[in-house]
């Protein structure tokens, strides 16, 4: 079972006295690795994206600083990479968490939080 977020982050460099850099800031992507479904911070999907874009870009900075430990300038959500093992694993937590997700089904959930951002290995 294998899942990882994927980020397209915009870091600002920063330097000392005297020196400078060009360009001062530059993107990368960040793979993040999922925790596996009801364990850890699984509801990362829920608290931090909405119809497969960033909900709110001042927290996903924050996120992003503590990932990388450098200024962020912006984040956006690329994809949601899993297999299916994994995949069957998110429904189910899902749908044993009813009151979390307001009862939806598990796939309208997923369809909700991440939009057409995920992609599962092999499709």
């Amino acid at each position: 079972m294998d899942a990882a977020y994927v980020f397209r982050v915009t870091v600002r460099l920063e330097t000392g006295a005297g020196v400078s850099v060009t360009p001062e800031s530059v993107e990368t992507v960040v793979e993040v690795a999922a925790d596996p479904p009801g364990e850890g911070e699984w509801l990362l999907f829920r608290d931090a994206l909405w119809r497969g874009a960033v909900a709110d870009q001042r927290h996903a900075r924050e996120l992003a600083a503590a990932w990388l430990s450098v200024p962020i300038e912006s984040v956006q959500f690329s994809e949601l990479r899993l297999d299916e093992a994994y995949r069957e694993k998110l429904e189910e937590a899902i749908a044993s968490n009813p009151d979390a997700f307001g009862g939806d089904h598990p796939r309208d959930v997923l369809h909700r939080h991440l939009g057409s951002s995920i992609r599962v290995a092999g499709e």
